[in-house]
């Protein structure tokens, strides 16, 4: 058993929601703080519960947390749909079911109810973590022995690290946020408003503070929790996207935490396939960061169960038994502008790429009727499975969700960042050293290096590509897509791209999303660029 998702299940604590006009309110709870942290060991139980709020929608399967706009309207589940339903990688089958058409469509606007959901619950989590770090302080801790306090004080880094990934996803989907930790009061009040530019400062700060402070991340941790190697991942991730937030580029940051990351003794795992199944919780040489579930402890609905069985499609050849599930749920299928990544300039698809997990039979490539009209245009997915590795149904049943982790942070990606940063102009790593980057991955893909490039290919667009082909799914094309400025332009079009069946250009507000509307009402300081 997972040993984070055995903490989590064993919690006593339950979290209420979280008002629209007090984002950093004390979760409601069964016992009062005084009486919680009285014991050193609950530390630990709080800690998994700020873990957990990225994935679980409350401490049972009936009892959220949060109240959402969305059924199952979980942190992972808004940010999947987030990052996914309006790019090339993912039409939604489901417009009017599953309140997704804004997003496919790109003509979202400030009532959208999954970014609605993805707000609310991005906030929900950093008001978890204020509440434990305001009970964390040395202060408050100094009562406990000396080997409680250290430990203590690592999950405080911890929780800091969750704080900071909530803070980058909500600085990369919104212009302009609340700003709130744990030295604001409880209470209501009306939270100072950071544009991109404060937010990226403050994040950065913080993670490098936790990363190489003594009382920081360790250097190792259990498995489905931070390091200073994930740390490192997200800074380099957050200084890719510099110029975006701040106008301002950091390619040679960027190399710099990519290289602290290879240095740290990860490795690409042997199978491609491997790191998205029920097992891949073993793949520890390649993912530096997972968010754990477990179907008997940890019942999800969005996150990986959301791409395993939504990928599944019913009514056709696809048997929901082959990837582990009992039930196709039939929610989405790739575009067939991202079908494209995998014919490598040809007419048909390269299976020989490991990478190339779509289901053809039975499919047509383009969706050329509307997405929710028919089932057999768009091929279907099959990179996220509940298979253990000796191909049998993990967790026995699927009824409270799969066993699968989400690979939220991995080497692959590593490496891809520090060969476009190489391309950028980014210092601390040369081009030799960003080619050998990508062909790794080419050769993993492949199983040789027959499909390895020269130095002469390396060029942004296959970057841009090769990122598409890797990381699907795995919540990074929305942001990619902007970095190129390829998001909103017509410089490339998918099928129902700006709603129309050949794609098109949209408005550059839809780079970034609009603060829902019943916040702008709760605070006044809030400007929606563009909305």
């Amino acid at each position: 058993m997972k040993r984070l998702t055995s903490i989590i299940a064993s919690m006593a604590m339950v979290a209420a929601a979280a008002c629209t006009d007090d984002l950093d309110q004390a979760p409601h709870i069964e016992d009062t703080s005084e009486t919680v942290y009285a014991d050193a060991a609950n530390y630990k139980s709080v800690m998994a519960k700020v873990y957990a709020s990225l994935v679980l929608s409350g401490q049972e399967r009936t009892d959220a947390d949060l109240s959402t706009a969305n059924r199952d309207g979980t942190y992972m589940r808004a940010y999947i749909n987030l990052q996914e339903d309006g790019t090339d990688e993912m039409a939604c089958v489901w417009l009017s079911g599953d309140n997704c058409s804004g997003l496919t469509y790109l003509s979202w606007d400030s009532n959208d109810a999954w970014v609605s959901d993805f707000y609310y619950r991005a906030y929900y989590t950093v008001a978890l973590a204020n509440e434990f770090l305001r009970n964390a302080q040395d202060g408050q801790i100094a009562r406990f022995s000396a080997a409680e306090q250290d430990a203590i004080r690592s999950y405080r880094a911890e929780v800091r690290f969750v704080r900071a990934l909530s803070y980058s996803h909500l600085m990369d989907c919104f212009v302009e946020l609340p700003f709130v930790d744990e030295n604001d009061a409880v209470g209501a009040f009306v939270p100072p408003v950071y544009n991109r530019s404060q937010m990226f400062e403050y994040v950065q700060a913080e993670l490098k503070d936790i990363a190489d402070n003594d009382n920081g991340l360790p250097a190792t941790n259990e498995y489905a929790r931070a390091c200073k190697a994930a740390a490192w991942t997200l800074l380099a991730k957050n200084y890719l996207n510099a110029e975006v937030y701040t106008g301002t580029p950091h390619w040679s940051d960027c190399i710099t935490y990519c290289r602290k990351v290879l240095d740290a003794g990860y490795q690409l795992h042997s199978d491609y396939t491997l790191l998205f199944n029920a097992d891949n919780h073993l793949r520890t040489d390649e993912i530096i960061f997972a968010l754990a579930l477990d179907n008997e402890h940890t019942c999800a609905y969005g996150a990986t169960t959301l791409l395993v069985c939504g990928s599944v499609l019913g009514g056709s050849t696809m048997q929901p038994a082959n990837y582990g599930v009992s039930s196709a749920w039939s929610m989405f299928r790739a575009r067939g502008a991202f079908a494209n990544l995998f014919t490598y300039g040809g007419s048909s698809l390269v299976t020989a790429d490991s990478r190339c997990k779509l289901y053809t039979d039975g499919q047509e490539q383009y969706i050329t009727d509307e997405p929710d009209k028919y089932q057999t245009q768009g091929y279907a997915y099959e990179k996220f499975t509940n298979l253990t590795d000796t191909r049998n149904m993990a967790g026995g049943s699927t009824e409270n969700g799969v066993c699968t982790d989400f690979p939220l942070m991995r080497l692959a990606d590593v490496k891809l960042m520090l060969a476009e940063s190489v391309l950028r102009g980014g210092e601390g790593a040369t081009m030799q050293d960003a080619l050998d980057a990508v062909n790794s991955l080419r050769t993993r893909a492949f199983g040789d290096d027959s499909h390895n490039l020269a130095q002469s290919d390396l060029t942004l667009d296959l970057i841009i590509d090769e990122r598409g082909r890797e990381l699907f799914l795995e919540c990074t094309r929305r942001t990619d897509l902007i970095r190129f400025g390829l998001f909103t332009t017509d410089q490339y079009l998918w099928e129902w791209k700006g709603g129309v069946a050949e794609g098109r250009a949209v408005d550059s507000k839809y780079n970034h999303y609009p603060v829902p509307a019943t916040e702008m009402t709760a605070n006044p300081n809030i400007k929606n660029e563009g909305y």
